[in-house]
């Protein structure tokens, strides 16, 4: 009997045995990225069974440590683009001679799948600019309504890399002025200047799922240059004339050409990784702070990946971005929910699709499991990976986001040389909770020559220095989460950024959705205070349809037009709001 209740004694005692560390350790963190950053995983791509696996490793170590999984038994899914394949039924003539797809010519992305007929008209390089210093206009003088526009790619001022053509020069811009003169259709073709093989490329993915109403090709010189038969022109004839006098050239053919163009977007399903540590405070625990890092990376690269060696195809196993950030969540995930000291509600998140742009948090913020006005703070962390000993540097973002987080971030300093960054716009899935007027604390080790490259691998990771950022960041949590008072927001810099490389001579003041969610036109995420769209009475969730008039399907459509217009003047902005049409004043 004595026996037996011996062995009943040891089962119970191992039955109650945590599935897990609640511990936060450089061993526990080591095992997890060393899995999630496995050549196994294949890179957690989106949509890809690696992802799949690390979403399901996520979601076991939630569950085990006794997390109250949220959404769909832990998992907020959503849908995206993640690429782009030619079709079937691609076709192409010129006065009746067939010529193949993908040899001879190559439709575009954000191409309509639809057919054309018409005749051609030769229009220089497709621009149209209108700035201080320089006027070019390719439509001046020609009618391409109802015909193909046959154009050039790049600008007659190639050689200068600082020239002002270079904004208005991509192959969406032409798009947009193809469509603006009421063309049926553009055909790009490379001039020896711009490609010398004169190869076509691969079908490329921008990330930008909105089309144009029309079919737009590229082809060879050997097809353009049968368009532009009987012209006595070439396009090596017609690229060497326009630069030699710097001045627009157009003509019309008589040449007929029909296309029909399929190209296949593939849209997977990803999902989140949501789980909740309840609040033990009885009117606290109706807050919440989000704890979150994105878990997937760039798969095998390749172009349009976002990788550093696009032409390498290679597995990415982003070790430091993110499977470090991800392991730290899992490891504070597992050490609040065995202590359970906090009056807030902790809610934790593995984000899908951030490489996407910052899709997985997107989707959160606009589908929250809770009232996005109780959440009161939100913690990030990507790249945390890479400490240096020696300097035992680290960066955090988003400090001017609350009146109250820097003196808490030197208050429980162990020892880092801090470097603080105020806004709250950044790179990373603490941009979507800022623009929700939410505080936000972004934790980052810095950059590295392995950053989006197949070298961004386990063993160069500072175990003990995930370590060492994860303890901080815990004592950082539990003082939010169970201070009295909840963080003050205050707006930390403009709720937009510009490429550096920009030439807009005007800007609204908006925070443009760059990943393209919404289909009818740009939603806008944010609106600055005191800028030209505030002003105008632009809200958060507008959506611009048109400005003066003309079209905007998307980000590359409000670029392009925020090219043409000037400081001080009036303009029109058409919206969509609350599903009704508003037409706003805004003065530049």
């Amino acid at each position: 009997m004595k026996i037996l209740l011996f062995a009943v004694l040891v089962l119970f005692v191992v039955s109650c045995k945590p599935k897990y560390n609640p511990e936060i350790s450089a061993a526990d963190i080591k095992n997890n990225i060393e899995y999630l950053a496995s050549d196994s995983l294949k890179g957690r791509k989106p949509g890809k069974e690696g992802a799949k696996l690390a979403a399901d490793f996520i979601r076991t170590k939630f569950k085990n440590a006794g997390l109250k999984l949220m959404f769909n038994n832990g998992y907020q899914k959503f849908k995206l683009v993640t690429s782009a394949e030619i079709g079937k039924g691609n076709s192409l003539t010129v006065n009746g001679k067939s010529f193949e797809v993908e040899k001879d010519f190559l439709p575009y992305v954000f191409s309509s799948n639809t057919k054309a007929e018409a005749t051609v008209v030769f229009a220089g390089y497709g621009l149209q600019v209108n700035l201080d210093k320089v006027k070019w206009n390719d439509y001046k003088g020609v009618d391409v309504a109802g015909k193909w526009v046959l154009a050039l790619q790049g600008d007659p001022d190639m050689e200068n890399a600082e020239s002002p053509f270079v904004p208005f020069s991509t192959e969406r811009a032409k798009a947009l002025n193809a469509s603006d003169n009421k063309a049926a259709g553009l055909i790009l073709v490379a001039g020896p200047s711009f490609s010398k093989t004169d190869n076509l490329p691969k079908l490329f993915f921008d990330k930008d799922v909105r089309r144009y109403s029309f079919p737009v090709i590229q082809v060879t010189r050997e097809v353009a240059n049968q368009m532009l038969a009987g012209t006595g022109e070439t396009v090596t004839s017609l690229e060497t004339k326009i630069v030699k006098e710097k001045a627009p050239v157009t003509l019309t053919t008589n040449a007929k050409v029909t296309a029909k163009i399929k190209v296949d977007l593939k849209e997977i399903e990803t999902q989140n990784v949501v789980a909740v540590v309840p609040g033990n405070d009885p009117t606290l625990k109706d807050q919440y702070i989000v704890v979150g890092a994105h878990y997937d990376h760039l798969g095998m690269g390749g172009p349009g990946s976002g990788s550093r060696m696009p032409d390498t195809i290679a597995i990415h196993n982003g070790a430091d971005d993110n499977a470090s950030g991800t392991a730290s969540v899992i490891e504070m995930a597992e050490k609040m929910a065995s202590e359970k000291n906090n009056r807030r509600s902790v809610i934790f998140v593995a984000f899908g699709a951030e490489e996407m742009g910052l899709l997985g948090s997107k989707a959160f913020t606009a589908n929250p499991p809770v009232a996005i006005d109780k959440i009161v703070a939100m913690f990030n962390l990507d790249m945390v990976g890479r400490l240096d000993s020696a300097s035992n540097a680290l960066s955090v973002g988003g400090t001017k986001t609350a009146k109250e987080t820097e003196d808490i971030l030197n208050k429980l300093n162990p020892g880092f040389s801090l470097s603080f960054s105020g806004e709250g716009v950044g790179p990373s899935d603490h941009a979507s909770f800022y623009l929700q007027d939410i505080p936000v604390i972004y934790l980052n080790t810095g950059a590295h020559a392995d950053y989006h490259t197949p070298r961004d691998d386990a063993e160069f990771i500072n175990f003990e220095g995930v370590k060492k950022v994860d303890d901080y960041c815990y004592a950082l949590l539990t003082e939010v989460a169970n201070r009295d008072n909840v963080l003050t927001f205050q707006e930390a810099g403009p709720k937009f950024k510009r490429s550096s490389g920009a030439r807009y001579k005007v800007t609204l003041g908006i925070m443009p959705d760059f990943a393209g969610m919404e289909k009818r036109g740009l939603r806008v995420d944010a609106v600055t205070k005191g800028k030209p769209a505030y002003n105008g009475g632009m809200k958060k969730g507008d959506i611009i349809v048109a400005i003066e008039g003309k079209k905007v399907g998307g980000i590359h459509d409000y670029m392009s037009r925020l090219q043409s217009l000037e400081t001080g003047k009036i303009i029109t902005v058409d919206v969509i709001r609350n599903n009704e049409h508003t037409v706003l004043l805004i003065q530049l």
